[in-house]
């Protein structure tokens, strides 16, 4: 498995996939051959909501206003949903420079392999094999990253800090989000709301869901923010572990432990499986980030490694199935509320964890597989086409 470094990456949104991903590959193209006349060709995903979610605005950011921006939306026969090629445009029509893919979280894959040098930093590739590693070693699994990672304490604290910064700016905004949904921002009201008759329940899933609420719709608004596992599904590790930090007194190390926790589960899912929406549906982002949520809040309560592994695996499992459907190919409905809803099951799948942990029948690495393989079955319609679901049924009021 690859470094934390590549799973939390800070970047803008709206999307890992559509906007950090492409710009990473404009960039490489940029690179590599200079201000030559460009023709981008976006297949998939990339072409079904790449309007939506900015594709072509990134690209052309890098590139130049005159870079040729192509949505092909007719090709079916594609290595991954999220392809492009790039190609020069020259006096006799145009030559294939190179092929890419946005396999999800930010990562680019040129030509099939990933330019990133850094290699495999973990050598383990599965949940299993980490537990493994932690008996015979004798080490915390906060211990077993830093062990593998010398310097990612330091990385962790500027992940947090963007974190932290992301959710408090969100709450500090108001009015209607870009992309034409006229759908206004609400953190900032809901942190504010308070009912006499609340139940304690109600009132702290409610502040829990603006921290969400507040980095999806910073996300929304092409704000920074960082991958976890994706800019789509942004708010959610941040609101868990914000809530800890600023309503519970949580210390700046033990954050940065539940990071790192988090980032094991997140590449354990990224490794065996997708965190891409457009491969697997919103379960590889939204349902990926919920466990990472789990696990990094059952650290925080000091828990062991088999109940951080149960609560993890009951985050993922009841997320199965969960389809990724934006209205007009923004992240925005339902994207937003749903970092909000996930963060709250985040929490519940650690109450349940902390009771159940030693009958749990069902593995982590177990529901990472039934997670990939229920997103390979899920009709195309439902990963991040826009052409059903919610895409296709949504009537404004």
């Amino acid at each position: 498995m690859k470094s934390l470094r590549e799973l939390y990456r800070i970047g803008r949104g709206p999307s890992s996939s559509h906007t950090i991903a492409p710009g990473r590959i404009a960039a490489y193209a940029l690179a590599k051959y200079g201000h030559v006349p460009y023709r981008v060709r976006l297949f998939g995903s990339l072409a079904l909501t790449g309007r939506g979610h900015g594709t072509d605005r990134v690209i052309r950011e890098v590139l130049g206003d005159r870079a040729e921006i192509i949505f092909d939306t007719g090709r079916r026969d594609l290595p991954h949903p999220n392809y492009m090629e790039i190609y020069e445009v020259t006096e006799n029509g145009e030559k294939l420079l190179f092929t890419a893919v946005s396999p999800g979280g930010g990562a680019i894959l040129i030509d099939g392999r990933d330019p990133d040098i850094s290699g495999e930093v973990y050598p383990e590739q599965n949940f299993s094999e980490v537990c493994k590693s932690l008996i015979d070693l004798g080490i915390t699994l906060p211990e077993y990253v830093r062990l593998r990672e010398p310097g990612i304490c330091s990385y962790l604290l500027d992940i947090w800090n963007a974190m932290r910064e992301s959710v408090e700016r969100g709450l500090s905004r108001d009015g209607v989000l870009p992309g034409g949904l006229s759908l206004e921002r609400k953190a900032h009201s809901l942190i504010s709301e308070n009912s006499k008759y609340e139940p304690s329940l109600m009132h702290e899933s409610r502040r829990l869901s603006a921290y969400a609420l507040a980095v999806a719709e910073e996300n929304a608004d092409n704000g920074i923010v960082v991958t976890a596992p994706t800019c789509g599904s942004a708010g959610i590790l941040p609101a868990v572990l914000y809530y800890m930090y600023r309503d519970y007194g949580v210390r700046e190390g033990e954050i940065l432990d539940a990071l790192a926790v988090a980032g094991v589960i997140g590449n354990t899912v990224k490794q065996n499986a997708s965190i891409s929406g457009a491969e697997c549906g919103c379960q590889a982002e939204v349902g990926v980030a919920c466990s990472m949520a789990a696990a990094a809040l059952a650290q925080i309560y000091g828990l062991g490694t088999d109940v951080i592994e149960c609560a993890a695996e009951i985050a993922l499992e009841h997320n199965l199935g969960l389809t990724c459907d934006p209205v007009c190919g923004l992240v925005q409905i339902p994207c937003i509320e749903r970092n909000a809803m996930a963060s709250i099951k985040a929490m519940s799948a650690v109450m349940l964890a902390r009771s159940l942990a030693k009958k749990q029948k069902v593995s982590f690495d177990s529901i990472v597989e039934v997670m990939y393989r229920t997103g390979l079955d899920m009709n195309s319609d439902y990963r991040e086409t826009s052409a059903g679901g919610l895409a296709k049924f949504y009537t404004a009021k």
